[in-house]
């Protein structure tokens, strides 16, 4: 990376630190960089230099920690039109890399849901480090308390499971679903068929997002 950028990283989390920064201005440096060196960008603001390993309590079935690249989360915000007003749900939020940038691109409130507790406590450390006091991080399993986290408005999954945890996951949503729309957006993730899912968002590659309909009681 260019020295140039590597101190537009540097400015930034000064900023971010001091409460000084705002979407506009985040996403401004961002796009600035050169898509190709915007994930090392994003890791020196965030200051996620190193990153915990998996551990033992990663179920069996659930794919290790990979961190989602920039440019999905980019067009993931734009093609949900994610707002200040929405409460944004990463299921499988690792150290809160999606969560932290979601927020930082949007002013979205953001809510991390990740079950292994070295990973929980690696975000909740950098959202204090960098004064997000709108990312908050749930500890626990996806599969159990996706459904609970009722406050949501756009869902967000980077691969992190299929099968019958995906299920589960989805039955969950879909209570909430029962009480007003919802977005979500997958990520290499193909969801299976579902009434009350409708894919909305044009081509775009590995994403997909899909809008909830009316669930009949």
């Amino acid at each position: 990376m260019e020295q140039v950028h590597r101190e537009s990283a540097g400015r930034m989390r000064s900023l971010l630190c001091n409460g000084q920064s705002s979407p506009a201005i985040f996403r401004t440096a961002l796009t600035s960089v050169p898509p190709g060196e915007r994930d090392e960008w994003l890791d020196l603001v965030l200051g996620l230099d190193t990153v915990p390993d998996d551990g033992p309590a990663l179920p069996r079935g659930c794919v290790p920690y990979m961190p989602c690249p920039v440019d999905a989360v980019l067009r993931m915000v734009e093609h949900a039109q994610v707002q200040p007003g929405d409460v944004f749900v990463d299921i499988g939020s690792g150290v809160g890399r999606v969560a932290a940038l979601t927020h930082l691109l949007s002013g979205a409130a953001v809510i991390g849901l990740e079950i292994q507790p070295d990973l929980v406590r690696a975000s909740r450390e950098m959202a204090k480090r960098l004064s997000l006091s709108r990312l908050a991080v749930v500890e626990g399993d996806a599969a159990r308390l996706a459904g609970d986290i009722t406050t949501g408005s756009v869902f967000f999954m980077y691969c992190p499971f299929s099968g019958e945890r995906l299920e589960q996951v989805l039955d969950g949503l879909e209570s909430i679903a029962r009480t007003r729309q919802l977005r979500i957006c997958c990520v290499d993730l193909p969801l299976p068929a579902r009434p009350w899912l409708t894919l909305v968002s044009p081509p775009s590659g590995d994403l997909d997002v899909y809008r909830s309909s009316e669930v009949s009681h």
